[in-house]
Parts: C-alpha cells; sequence; structure tokens
C-alpha cells in the first residue's frame, strides 16, 4: 500500500524548494510538460557526473564503477509501477519500448487488433504497418456518446465477438486532456485472456501507475514527459504471465539472448531479453535519479496538483472570446488543447514562445479520428506540472486572451 499521508496542495515552502530544483523556471513559462519536462537539478547533475566519470576513467569502466546506479533504474522503475524489478526493461523511448512489444507477438493474416480512436500517432501506424506486411485486421472501439472515452461495454463486446491477438489502449492521447478508463478494460481483457499493451507515455509521472489494479501484460512508457528524466530514455514493463509464455522481441541480441550451442540460443528469463547491449547509461542513471524524484515527491500529490493546475487555465481560457476547447472527459488530465480564431498554427506559437511560454502544436495528422470528430485542423496544446504555480497558470491565460484581442484586431 502507498504511503498516501503527505497533505495536499503543496505549500508554498515545498513549492518554492521544488523550483529552486527546477534551473528552468527561472527562464521560462514551461508549459510543455506533456512535451518534455524540465529536468531537476539532481537528475542533471547525476548525468553529468557520469558522463564525467566515462570521460575520465572509460566508457565500459564507469558503467561497471556505477552499476548500483545503473540497477536502481529498475527498482525505482518498479517502485513506481508496482511489480518487480525484473519486469522492466529499458528502452530509448516509448515508441521503441512500443515497437519492442509489438515484434514480441507472432501475427497471423486475419488477426485482430482491438484499439480505440485516440490512440497515439505513432501506435497507429505501427499497426497500419502491421497490416501491411502481414494482414492483420485493425479495429477501433467506439467512443461512448457522453465523451468520455472510448465504450467500454461495446469493446468488451468486441473483444468476445473478434478474440484480438492483441488489445492496445493510450491512457491519455497526446492530442488532449482524455483519460481512457484503463483498468475498466483491463478487467475484460483478464476475463477473456487476452494480451493487452497500454501506452502510459503521458500519465507515468502525472498519474499513480499500478500495473496490477490495470491487468496489462505490456505497459510502455517515456521518461521525458511528466517523469522529468532525460531525452532518449523510457521503458517497457512485460508480465510474468508474458515472460512465461516466452514472448521475446523479433531482434534479440547478445543482451537479451545466450548463444548457448551453433544452432540455438535461450532468452533470458527477464524483461532484460527486450533489452540491447548497449545503453546510453548517464540517461539510464539520470532516468533512475528523476523517478526517486518523484516518488519522494509524491505521485499521489502530483496526481492531484497537475491535473488541478490544468483544470484552473481551462476555467480561465473557457472565458476568453474566440478560444475554444477540446478537451473532453469528466476529469482531463493535464493536457491544454484549444482552438483560437484567427491566427494560423506556427505564428500562434511564436508569439508565446515570444512572451517566454513554452506550448506545443497538435495537427490533424496527429489524431486522424479526434481532429475530424472536433472539426478542427490544428490545436495548442498547454501542459503544466506540479512545479508550475497559479500565477503562471493566470499569466499564461492572460496572454492567449492578449492574442485573441491581437486577431480581432487584424
Amino acid at each position: 500500500m502507498r504511503d498516501k499521508s503527505n497533505a495536499f496542495p503543496f505549500s508554498a515552502e515545498t513549492l518554492r524548494s521544488l523550483r529552486a530544483d527546477t534551473p528552468g523556471c527561472e527562464s521560462v513559462v514551461h508549459f510543455n510538460n506533456a512535451g518534455c519536462g524540465l529536468l531537476a537539478r539532481p537528475v542533471l547533475e547525476a548525468m553529468l557526473a557520469h558522463l564525467r566519470l566515462e570521460a575520465a576513467i572509460g566508457g565500459y569502466e564507469a558503467a561497471a564503477a556505477r552499476q548500483e546506479e545503473v540497477r536502481d533504474f529498475y527498482a525505482a522503475t518498479a517502485g513506481l509501477l508496482n511489480c518487480s524489478p525484473e519486469n522492466i526493461a529499458f528502452a530509448g523511448s516509448a515508441t521503441d519500448a512500443y515497437t519492442r512489444a509489438l515484434s514480441a507477438i507472432p501475427f497471423e493474416r486475419g488477426d485482430v487488433i482491438l484499439t480505440t480512436r485516440n490512440d497515439f500517432i505513432s501506435n497507429q501506424i505501427a499497426f497500419l504497418s502491421l497490416r501491411k506486411r502481414f494482414g492483420v485486421e485493425i479495429v477501433h472501439a467506439p467512443d461512448h456518446a457522453d465523451g468520455s472515452g472510448v465504450d467500454v461495454e461495446a469493446m468488451a463486446a468486441l473483444m468476445r465477438a473478434r478474440r484480438p491477438r492483441l488489445v492496445a489502449v493510450t491512457h491519455v492521447p497526446t492530442n488532449s486532456g482524455l483519460v481512457q478508463p484503463v483498468a475498466e478494460i483491463g478487467r475484460h481483457c483478464r476475463e477473456l485472456e487476452l494480451l493487452y499493451l497500454v501506452d502510459a507515455c503521458q500519465t507515468v509521472g502525472q498519474y499513480e501507475i499500478d500495473v496490477e489494479e490495470i491487468g496489462c501484460d505490456l505497459l510502455t512508457a517515456t521518461c521525458r514527459k511528466f517523469l522529468r528524466g532525460p531525452r532518449g530514455s523510457g521503458f517497457l514493463y512485460v508480465s510474468d504471465r508474458v515472460l512465461r509464455a516466452g514472448y521475446e522481441p523479433l531482434f534479440i541480441d547478445m543482451y537479451g539472448a545466450r548463444w548457448v550451442e551453433p544452432g540455438r540460443y535461450r532468452p533470458v528469463e527477464t524483461a532484460a531479453r527486450f533489452e540491447d547491449w548497449e545503453f546510453p547509461y548517464s540517461a539510464v542513471i539520470g532516468s533512475a535519479v528523476a523517478t526517486r524524484y518523484a516518488l519522494q515527491v509524491g505521485v499521489h500529490r502530483i496526481a492531484e496538483r497537475t491535473p488541478a493546475l490544468a483544470a484552473r487555465l481551462r476555467d480561465r481560457l473557457a472565458g476568453v472570446p474566440g478560444v475554444r476547447l477540446l478537451d473532453r472527459g469528466a476529469r482531463p488530465a493535464a493536457l491544454v488543447t484549444f482552438e483560437i480564431e484567427g491566427w494560423q498554427p506556427q505564428p500562434f506559437k511564436e508569439a508565446m514562445d515570444a512572451r517566454g511560454i513554452n506550448s506545443a502544436l497538435s495537427f490533424r495528422e496527429f489524431a486522424q479520428y479526434d481532429f475530424r470528430d472536433k472539426d478542427v485542423e490544428w490545436a495548442l496544446r498547454l501542459s503544466p506540472h506540479y512545479y508550475n504555480t497559479e500565477e503562471e497558470v493566470d499569466r499564461v491565460a492572460a496572454a492567449v486572451a492578449e492574442l485573441s484581442v491581437t486577431a480581432a484586431r487584424r
């Protein structure tokens, strides 16, 4: 049972300390945490220290000297997800982890991948690639009429009728604050013994993630977003059930397998079978420190503060003329998306940049179903995190309001 004794909201003193630990707060209002969170000072220092050690004694030697810190990546990530370190594999990104997981599934012509209309763009493209190469069928479960995300009962009916080879769901899509009911979907997958893959790229570090509660067989995430780790780092969770069943990546190397005789290899017993020999060890160590940092702050506290800041931002933007908020669901995550009249995407983002506000653009090609349903070609995405302040939220909303007036005067 996780400790939830710490109170919310953060005290003013705690928030000052967190911001002092975040050098980027001195120069920008960073509302692009769904793209890449600001590194905390301990993460930066740990990475630089390892790079200096590599320069001083050699890369292999530095990795050997820092084995304890490297192993902590697996222990820390396991603590974050409520699993064993042996269930965790390091990856270069969430997409890297995702494609390694997909490559382990022996798809055949006629197999069904059951997914949603809000799965991440790279996942959707991967499914289409599998369809092109192996002849699999891609089935998209319908959304619920109330806008709360996928219709779970309709999805469960498709599970029973189509018996998919894989059920795949993105917890929070990159193009909105929608939170999909992954645990409810997982209960149906367990009942029907279906393989279940969850993309938690936007939720790890923002919400508490319990793989036992979700009931997933595979889960992927990046470390660079709400976890505030370095770029070029991510991970794959692999359940005991999948490991026992012998799933392994298509291209397994000398780290994930043992060449036991000239004509045969044997995969290692843990999720390390999904890893390669070469690692960016400074990123591995930095990711471990970032995860420990999040655990120390308290993910349950982050899960309250971060969406609350986003809710405040939506409330402020709702009254701005020419702005249409696009997020759906009863309790959206900290990804605030909207369209604004009178602006083209790049000039609008550049105007936000000029005001020291970091943001991101989403386009229809990122979300072919969702943006078509919403009848938008592009949206600006603002994603605050726990180290941001209420004053920054108000400043960002005021900037959008100012730019809305500017557009009206053109």
